[in-house]
């Protein structure tokens, strides 16, 4: 699919399948894409999977470059967008627009009746799924407790529990003598090491 954006035609750009050699690039696109919003720190290793008949998109440059990315996962009548992104240096381009185009279109050949997407209080975000046909309807927080910001806040998040909050992800210190019990109990611990030099 060649994209066409608004009367020209951006022949240097193709809509297509993902595919496993995309990785390194469709991960670049994503950290680079996500950099200026509320998902700054939303950092993937690796792709997360998309299951059928779920899908996964990208646009990709005359190089075969990931300019942008679009993965629809489809449970029953909701098709959701997890992730959609389009690289900095390629923005205004419509390139989202174009995604989002074979997006919808393979959505409504699923079980999907509905295609929706989540997302958090960007302006220009916000403005582009309104732009692109997007109604506005159901609402919930995303908190942060950060000592970096605050040292009081974590305390907050967790001293008492609070069943108007429930804990996503936690990054917590704890003493090395506790390493190998924690390493039983969780699955992502790793040590933390100072390094220093004499001036």
């Amino acid at each position: 699919m060649t994209v066409d954006d608004g009367g020209f035609t951006m022949s240097s750009y193709t809509i297509r399948d993902y595919t496993p050699g995309d990785e390194k690039s469709w991960l670049r696109c994503r950290v680079l894409g996500f950099l200026d919003t509320a998902y700054y720190d939303s950092v993937e290793r690796v792709k997360p999977p998309i299951s059928i008949p779920g899908f996964e998109l990208v646009a990709a440059g005359e190089d075969g470059t990931v300019a942008g990315l679009l993965d629809v996962s489809v449970d029953g009548e909701p098709a959701t967008i997890e992730t959609v992104a389009v690289h900095p240096d390629h923005r205004r381009r419509g390139l989202g627009r174009a995604l989002l185009a074979e997006a919808t279109a393979r959505a409504a050949a699923t079980s999907a009746t509905t295609l929706d997407a989540w997302t958090r209080d960007d302006p220009d975000t916000l403005t582009w799924h309104r732009a692109m046909g997007f109604a506005e309807s159901d609402h919930y927080l995303h908190v942060y407790a950060n000592a970096y910001t605050d040292d009081a806040e974590p305390k907050r998040a967790i001293a008492e529990r609070r069943p108007d909050l429930r804990p996503v992800v936690l990054f917590l210190h704890a003493r090395l003598a506790e390493e190998e019990r924690l390493r039983k109990e969780f699955a992502r611990v790793h040590v933390c090491r100072r390094f220093a030099q004499p001036l």
